[in-house]
């Protein structure tokens, strides 16, 4: 049951975020993108630039804003997985980058969202 819920709402909040991306001129490329055991949420494009954005969706501020569940480790992973997805798609010359979609949610209705655009760097 748990489970299911979490599934659902992980489904709505995946065309909230798809729906708000196009709603600011992202064109949606592909979704839950597999890169050996990680995921890249959505690929998108925002005129010449190729982005990769990772969506982080709350119901509860119970842990906090949205963005704040990106760690290190999840930095590192996204970077890593969005440089072996773009060697696959032969776009590794392309200009790209992460963004991060945050949205708080009221019911299946997104009560606040905004996108940290170029956020995920390069730390080694």
């Amino acid at each position: 049951m748990v489970m299911r819920d979490r599934r659902s709402r992980g489904q709505v909040g995946e065309v909230i975020a798809r729906q708000l991306l196009e709603d600011y001129g992202y064109e949606i490329l592909e979704r839950n993108v597999r890169v050996g055991r990680l995921e890249l949420d959505i690929i998108a494009r925002e005129d010449e630039d190729i982005v990769i954005v990772e969506v982080k969706t709350r119901w509860s501020q119970s842990y906090g804003s949205p963005e704040l569940s990106i760690t290190r480790a999840k930095r590192r992973n996204l970077r890593q997985a969005a440089l072996i997805y773009l060697e696959k798609q032969g776009w590794q010359d392309s200009t790209w980058r992460i963004d991060v979609l945050a949205i708080q949610m009221q019911g299946n209705k997104p009560l606040h969202w905004e996108i940290f655009q170029d956020c995920i760097e390069d730390e080694s």
